[in-house]
């Protein structure tokens, strides 16, 4: 099984839901985790409370056990085969920062968190890169 790391800043929203959506979409031989590069104590609970919501609105399956948000460690980035942080401008420089050797080895998309960008259009980009990993992947 091949493992596709999706990185945020706190692992509480956009890499949880992009993790989530991409194993309930199912890609044969693939599986999704997701990792963040600074975790907050200021977020409440395992998960942000919308990722469930619109896994909800989206007839998807909503897990019934969440685990809480874990960072990223250089053995996570060693067992993914592709890695994806969501957000360029925040994550390479945090890349830069803590895990140099990985920083040109990576995807970036550009999916800026909830203070740029207002969680609707972030989980529209989201599910927009998902579905064109999915085919990517298919495709191979």
């Amino acid at each position: 099984m091949r493992t596709i790391l999706f990185i945020c800043t706190g692992n509480y929203y956009r890499s949880r839901y992009a993790e989530l959506l991409f194993n309930a979409r199912g890609v044969v031989g693939w599986r999704a985790d997701s990792r963040g590069l600074r975790l907050s104590a200021s977020n409440q609970g395992a998960i942000w409370p919308g990722v469930l919501e619109r896994l909800h609105q989206q007839g998807l399956p909503v897990p019934g056990e969440i685990r809480p948000p874990l960072a990223l460690n250089e053995d996570g980035l060693k067992q993914a085969s592709l890695v994806v942080a969501l957000d360029e401008s925040e994550h390479r420089p945090m890349m830069q920062q803590w895990f140099p050797m990985w920083v040109n080895r990576i995807r970036y998309w550009q999916i800026p968190d909830l203070y740029a960008l207002p969680a609707n259009q972030a989980f529209c980009r989201i599910e927009e890169g998902v579905a064109a990993l999915v085919e990517e992947l298919r495709l191979r």
